[in-house]
């Protein structure tokens, strides 16, 4: 475990990402500061590619408050184990809890959140800012994530895998524009295939506690498939063994196998930005998080030569990137004065001011507006465009506090078959059944399909 306190010396690279930060630190709300000052806070987050740009915004709501916030910094599965502690404890070590797409309902179902309309019923969430499939908000009666439910969490990282892809190679090989559908994908992959100096496409595939399940999302989804029959209105039949579910686990694999890492499913999501930011594919579809070290001239061979798309899809169907989002949520067994100063960051977090710095700090803005700020024109910040392009129609099947055992399931089954242990019907069909019966045994409406052969 890291934890990074108030103050604490940053480092060179740190110091010099917040030069963007600083620049527009005139122009931050002054919101915390009006509210004058308020007990420090904690706030326990993953380690991941967008830490350093929410400690920047972290740091300059300090200066702008005088309030104190530490990050108690985590790796992914630890963070979740210490939100957990935290929240079952007669009083909370955390004050906000970074909550991933895959653990949030544990949180709201389990009433760990405090509602933010509790705290302060007067404030509404400004309309720029996207819920992400409504899942900031949560009504218990109907343990569902809508509107009609109050406002649960604030959204802190508005993740989705976009397609990185090397345009200085699609100009030398005469390819026009970028990848729009699977077919495009796997021709041009294939094309650019040059092993083992350079792999068509690298691809996600080892399993953890929420990595090649994730990244199969925008694949099965963007096939016309998915986990569920209609999840979001209760309906949780199995439909991962459908015919689009077997046609998108063997787009992938066949992707790996003919134009990919030898070693795919052995590959993490750092093992595959390592790959592409050394310049030996060309292609990914990774989480977006990942483009400021694409441009970093410290970390990466491929400066100023990757472009940005929405991930591919079957002509005639739309996007569907995965959410893997995080949300920040209030934990309910914290004081009162602590409730109100996480409160007073996270709306100062979510005003324009503080979400364009938070773009130029090199994190991933949850507000509209930065993507139709002038920044979204320069050359650093193209990525902007695609990804308020494909935002509208990302995909979340996590809604209900049992995710995290659907979520292994996946994980094994799909490295297994990307491993070649199991052919891709067998891991569908065993998947299936075994989903199934876990909805059935927390009761939820759930059933089978016919299995596939």
């Amino acid at each position: 475990m890291l934890t990074r306190k108030p103050g604490a010396p940053l480092g060179r690279r740190e110091a010099l990402g917040l030069a963007g930060t600083a620049l527009a630190g005139s122009s931050l709300p002054r919101l915390a500061g009006a509210q004058g000052r308020m007990a420090p806070i904690t706030i326990v987050i993953n380690q991941s590619p967008w830490l350093d740009s929410f400690a920047r915004i972290v740091q300059a709501y300090e200066r702008e408050s005088g309030n104190r916030v530490e990050l108690d910094v985590n790796p992914f599965a630890g963070s979740l184990e210490k939100q957990r502690n935290s929240v079952r404890a007669a009083r909370g070590t955390t004050d906000i809890l970074i909550m991933n797409s895959g653990w949030f309902a544990e949180m709201y179902f389990g009433g760990f959140v405090q509602p933010i309309t509790d705290i302060e019923p007067s404030y509404r969430l400004d309309s720029g800012i996207y819920t992400l499939g409504d899942t900031v908000f949560f009504d218990a009666a109907s343990k569902t994530m809508t509107p009609r439910g109050k406002l649960m969490s604030m959204p802190i990282a508005p993740l989705i895998p976009l397609t990185y892809y090397r345009a200085d190679l699609y100009r030398d090989a005469g390819i026009g524009g970028p990848p729009r559908t699977f077919e495009d994908l796997e021709a041009n992959a294939k094309r650019l295939n040059r092993p083992p100096r350079m792999m068509g496409m690298v691809q996600r595939g080892a399993r953890g506690p929420h990595s090649v399940a994730y990244d199969f999302l925008p694949y099965i989804y963007g096939h016309g498939g998915g986990f569920f029959r209609d999840h979001n209105n209760g309906d949780f039949t199995v439909t991962l063994n459908a015919p689009e579910g077997r046609t998108a686990l063997d787009y992938y694999i066949r992707l790996a196998r003919e134009a990919g890492h030898p070693r795919t499913a052995a590959m993490d999501q750092a093992d595959v930005i390592q790959v592409f930011a050394t310049g030996r594919a060309a292609h990914m579809i990774t989480v977006i998080a990942a483009w400021s070290q694409m441009d970093d001239r410290e970390r990466s061979a491929v400066v100023d030569r990757v472009e940005w798309a929405p991930p591919p899809s079957l002509p005639g169907k739309p996007t569907a990137p995965g959410l893997g989002h995080w949300l920040a949520g209030i934990s309910r067994n914290v004081p009162d004065d602590r409730q109100r100063a996480a409160l007073a960051f996270l709306k100062w977090f979510g005003t324009t001011p503080s979400q364009i710095a938070f773009a130029r700090g090199g994190g991933i803005p949850v507000h509209e507006a930065a993507y139709r700020d002038a920044m979204a024109e320069e050359h650093r910040f193209r990525w902007m465009k695609p990804m308020s392009e494909a935002l509208p129609h990302s995909v979340n099947p996590y809604t209900f506090p049992e995710a995290s055992e659907v979520i292994a399931v996946l994980e094994l089954g799909l490295n297994r078959a990307i491993a070649g242990e199991i052919t891709s019907v067998a891991a569908l069909n065993g998947m299936s059944n075994e989903i199934a019966d876990i909805m059935a045994k927390h009761g939820y409406r759930t059933g089978r399909l016919e299995p596939l052969r």
